[in-house]
């Protein structure tokens, strides 16, 4: 059975133009890459994704590094 997952290439990756050097680590894996898109995520979108966190206390600052800039979302396969 095939399974995907999702991978968020955070803005530190992105800025240090990272990405190719990522994704290239990933097919190398053997993973197909399905689908990648270049967003800016929101307020609304992170408590949704991080709710497992929202009462740490470092929630504050990793909502704010998330949406300091573009992040890429992919969807692998493998």
């Amino acid at each position: 059975m095939t399974q995907r997952t999702l991978v968020i290439l955070k803005p530190g990756t992105v800025q240090r133009g990272l990405i190719g050097e990522v994704i290239s680590r990933f097919e190398k894996r053997g993973l197909k890459l399905v689908a990648m898109k270049m967003v800016r995520l929101t307020e609304d979108i992170l408590d949704v994704h991080y709710a497992h966190l929202k009462e740490r206390p470092f929630f504050p600052w990793l909502k704010n590094g998330m949406m300091a800039a573009p992040v890429v979302l992919c969807c692998w396969e493998g």
